[in-house]
């Protein structure tokens, strides 16, 4: 049994804006729920009970709102919050009071991480192989843009990481979920420190590390083109396991091409056409001949008649006027009005903004002139 978890929660949450603007980014909805909600929902089926956020940016907001999921799970949730930027080895330094309290494994994982999280079976590869550390790993088509995980020839036993290989050397990479025996915590001081490129190839050296393979599908949704690809891999998951979670297309005859995810709030014209990979939240209202595609309706948002969206996302309180188009990773934040018979392409536009007129080329929509150069380029980075 794994009691205690630390999840990297991390700070402003910048990659996903306009949408982290009005939330911190785990409280940030994805497939209907709130991001860490996910996670902590997986690791409670696991077993474990404490867990640590570690965060440095509104904690006050996720405190409130994780009371009463905490409630609901029977769980302790821990804040350890950051004065400084940790990185992401630093914060189980932070943590140390918690996560050493004995000698039993933790969890820790990336809280931009969506995949099916199978975590009893990744505690038990841990717990036969006893060895200081696991990561799991995934596979992906072209690990010449990522770090790559080298294992020892016919074994798990990690042997070294080769970042951004120009030879092929592998095709598994680093899938930000973890396993560590409380000794890791030795090797770490309560200073900025990275977990990927000074505490893995220590413990490596070692040969104490070994690689999990995930199952499934994985994607870190921290911005906003790989939010909405996640979104189709996790509604394709949802369709390959029959779940009762996603719209019946025998019954709602709007729906085309499946995939569709509907809060029962949700008000939907009969003559709209939603699908494939569409979620809607709670209280969305969808006019007449709307058609919807590989996009996000955030609660409480309104599309109206007749209107096109397409590979994008509508924030909270949104309003998409009639007869509008809006495509290529556009992204409405919190409260934002799209005037009637407009196209939107690749517009990030900040919330409580109105737009009249039509945004031709990919950019980012400000509420005021004044909005300081230094996080427009907090934004860009």
């Amino acid at each position: 049994m794994i009691r205690y978890a630390l999840i990297l929660v991390g700070g402003f949450g910048t990659r996903l804006r306009p949408l982290t603007l009005s939330w911190p980014k785990p409280l940030v909805e994805f497939c209907n729920k709130a991001m860490i909600l996910h996670q902590i929902e997986a690791l409670v089926k696991a077993g474990v009970k404490d867990i640590v956020l570690a965060v440095n940016y509104r904690p006050e907001v996720m405190v409130s709102v994780l009371k009463k999921t905490e409630e609901e799970f029977g769980i302790n949730i821990h804040f350890s919050v950051e004065t400084e930027p940790l990185g992401t080895a630093g914060p189980l330094a932070l943590a140390r009071e918690i996560l050493g309290k004995d000698d039993t494994p933790f969890f820790v994982l990336n809280s931009d991480v969506t995949c099916i999280y199978p975590f009893e079976a990744f505690r038990d590869f841990h717990i036969a192989h006893g060895c200081e550390g696991s990561i799991m790993v995934t596979k992906v088509a072209e690990p010449s843009a990522y770090g790559v995980v080298v294992t020892k020839p016919g074994s798990t036993v990690i042997d070294r990481f080769v970042e951004k290989p120009v030879e092929f050397v592998g095709n598994r990479i680093n899938a930000g979920i973890y396993i560590f025996n409380p000794s890791v915590l030795d090797r770490i001081q309560l200073q900025p420190t990275s977990i990927e490129k000074e505490v893995f190839p220590a413990i490596a050296a070692d040969h104490q590390l070994h690689s999990f393979d995930l199952p499934g599908f994985w994607m870190d949704v921290g911005q906003p083109k790989d939010y909405l690809s996640g979104t189709c891999l996790y509604l394709s998951h949802l369709t390959a396991q029959h779940s009762p979670l996603l719209t019946d297309p025998k019954q709602n005859k709007w729906v085309y091409g499946g995939n569709v995810l509907v809060d029962p709030t949700a008000e939907i014209d009969p003559t709209a056409v939603i699908g494939p990979n569409v979620v809607i939240g709670p209280d969305a209202k969808i006019g007449p001949g709307v058609r919807l595609q590989r996009c996000v309706i955030m609660s409480n948002a309104t599309v109206r008649d007749h209107s096109w969206i397409a590979n994008s996302i509508v924030g909270w309180n949104s309003n998409v006027g009639r007869w509008t188009r809006v495509e290529n990773i556009t992204v409405l934040g919190d409260d934002v009005t799209i005037k009637d018979e407009l196209y939107v392409n690749g517009a990030s536009v900040l919330p409580h903004k109105s737009i009249s007129t039509s945004i031709t080329e990919p950019r980012i929509v400000m509420c005021k002139f004044c909005f300081t150069v230094a996080v427009y380029k907090n934004w860009l980075n």
